[in-house]
């Protein structure tokens, strides 16, 4: 099960980032485990979440659906700013 990080730029606030309950309502139905957030302490408009993922195909479709771009918007993530980096 590849573990990745994925960094992106928020526009919300990170206290609304940190407690929305929607990174584990899109990722939970998948298997995704072991969920956690970093926040950039100079920028706290960066953040990461780094999780294991046990399909990444399944994360890719998951991640160009409608209910992934509702979740971006309800945490106020930039899409175009995601950067995903897979465990080699």
């Amino acid at each position: 099960m590849p573990t990745i990080v994925a960094h992106h730029n928020i526009t919300k606030g990170v206290e609304h980032w940190l407690n929305s309950p929607k990174r584990k309502e899109l990722f939970g139905p998948l298997g995704v485990t072991n969920i956690r957030t970093f926040v950039d302490p100079r920028d706290p408009t960066r953040v990461a979440v780094l999780m294991d993922v046990p399909d990444m195909d399944a994360m890719t479709k998951a991640m160009q659906s409608e209910a992934a771009a509702d979740a971006m918007a309800y945490d106020g993530v930039v899409p175009e700013s995601i950067v995903i980096l897979v465990e080699s």
